[in-house]
């Protein structure tokens, strides 16, 4: 443990939550949840979770700790009993999102789609549900199914005209799924959305940008230069005849209809839920 840690250093939300313990066990449990926040090795940051476990297994908030060290560890399973016993603990339903992702990582995207539909998910947050979408999005797309993908994230909340904390979030991961969908126009379009609602850089929407605008300039490029040196036009039928322009629409408005059943089974890189809870 850094000797520069302090307690004073934790959250004060969180530090609240550690009332219940007397002043001494308190400021250890403090100490050590400071540092794994801090820890920039997922792993140790782990381990100082499990020590501030080990002193206090009965306070919520130490096994959320717990819980989101072990996802960001990739330890799916070990994330999901830790937020299973927080979720017990606290009541809240803030856990959800992480829940279901860590089920669709073990290969269990049925369980994962039981928790997204569950009972009780639309008097959540909506914060919490646009997460479950964004998980239900990628368990589309590990099926195989793009446009379903795409589907799943067309919510009131992504052409409203309202930013909320969590637009660059949902943009992102609009962008991903359009751009695994093949409409790499669009989702660059929706990178650079998504850029400019991340004022805390907490994506890589800007260099996703940066990189589809070189793509599809070149893409262009080429396609010039391929119309340069191709045949002559023919002299009979109809002139200038070329490729029809391709149909889309840039601000997406309407979601596009998924021809397919909204199944709840399958098998199971997004962006994955914000690993905060409450």
């Amino acid at each position: 443990m850094p000797d520069t840690v302090s307690a004073d250093q934790l959250d004060p939300q969180v530090r609240a939550e550690l009332r219940t313990l007397p002043g001494d066990l308190a400021d250890a449990v403090a100490r050590r949840l400071v540092a794994a926040d801090l820890a920039e090795d997922p792993e140790q940051a782990y381990e100082f979770t499990l020590a501030a476990r080990r002193l206090a297994a009965r306070v919520g908030v130490v096994r959320e700790a717990c819980g989101i060290a072990a996802y960001r560890a990739g330890r799916w399973a070990d994330a999901l009993t830790e937020l299973r016993t927080a979720r017990r603990l606290t009541g809240r339903g803030g856990y959800l999102p992480l829940m279901a992702d860590c089920e669709r990582a073990l290969g269990r995207p049925d369980r994962a789609l039981a928790i997204i539909n569950g009972p009780g998910v639309s008097d959540l947050d909506r914060q919490v549900q646009i997460e479950l979408r964004i998980v239900e999005s990628g368990i589309r797309r590990d099926e195989g199914r793009p446009a379903a993908a795409v589907v799943a994230l067309q919510v009131p909340e992504l052409t409203d005209g309202r930013l909320r904390p969590w637009s660059a979030r949902l943009f992102y991961a609009y962008a991903d799924a359009l751009l695994d969908a093949g409409r790499a126009e669009e989702a660059r379009d929706w990178f650079g959305r998504a850029a400019a609602a991340d004022a805390d850089g907490e994506t890589d929407a800007a260099e996703r940008f940066e990189d589809l605008d070189t793509a599809v300039f070149e893409d262009l490029a080429a396609t010039g230069d391929d119309d340069a040196t191709g045949p002559a036009p023919a002299t009979h039928g109809t002139e200038g005849a070329g490729p029809a322009e391709e149909a889309g629409v840039a601000d997406d408005t309407g979601p596009a209809e998924d021809t397919g059943p909204a199944e709840d089974t399958g098998p199971a890189e997004d962006t994955g839920p914000a690993e905060h809870a409450g």
